[in-house]
């Protein structure tokens, strides 16, 4: 049987308490916290124990939820996914990725990002994911483009940090056009 969590490069997995020193360690890199949300002041040990526990006994809510990245070939923590505005009525979500300074530019965001892609689309019915990338943001910007994703839109001086304003590029993927180069596993290929 195979999972469609664990890919050549890495396995997804809900957080784990002992994850805190990781996700620590990610909070170091300034640059990094802007690029996926916003930079946040410090927090002691106990405050990122107590996250990472808080995080590991909640379960999902609806189709929002926080996963581990984790190497799959030693399980070291490289970063984090997580959707959210998952709304199934409409039949679109977002979502988050952040990858640890050191383990960038490996291949572990797209694989990430396809397996939680595959997941939504072939298991949830979803038909739309909608992403907002921070337009200095070139890398992830690029790496969206690579994996199907259409510019939407561009909401101007929409966040304030580092001293000024600064734009968000909506992006987004229909179902469609990601089956048409992922096309979905069948449930003989995911152990059905």
């Amino acid at each position: 049987m195979t999972s469609i969590w664990v890919g050549a490069r890495v396995r997804l997995r809900g957080i784990e308490p002992g994850d805190w020193q990781a996700f620590k360690e990610f909070d170091e890199h300034s640059a990094d916290m802007r690029s996926g949300d916003m930079l946040h002041p410090p927090r002691s040990d106990k405050g990122y124990r107590r996250w990472a526990l808080e995080e590991a006994s909640r379960g999902p809510d609806g189709d929002n939820f926080r996963l581990a990245i984790a190497a799959a070939q030693d399980g070291v923590l490289v970063g984090t996914l997580n959707t959210g505005n998952a709304d199934p009525r409409a039949g679109r979500f977002g979502y988050g990725i952040s990858i640890g300074h050191r383990y960038q530019r490996r291949g572990y965001a797209s694989e990430a990002i396809l397996m939680l892609l595959t997941f939504m689309f072939g298991e949830r019915r979803y038909h739309k994911c909608e992403v907002g990338i921070y337009a200095f943001n070139e890398p992830s910007i690029a790496l969206h483009h690579k994996l199907g994703f259409v510019t939407e839109g561009r909401l101007r001086d929409h966040e304030y940090f580092a001293g000024r304003h600064h734009d968000m590029i909506l992006m987004g993927l229909i179902a469609e056009e990601f089956t048409a180069h992922h096309p979905l596993p069948t449930a003989k290929e995911t152990g059905g």
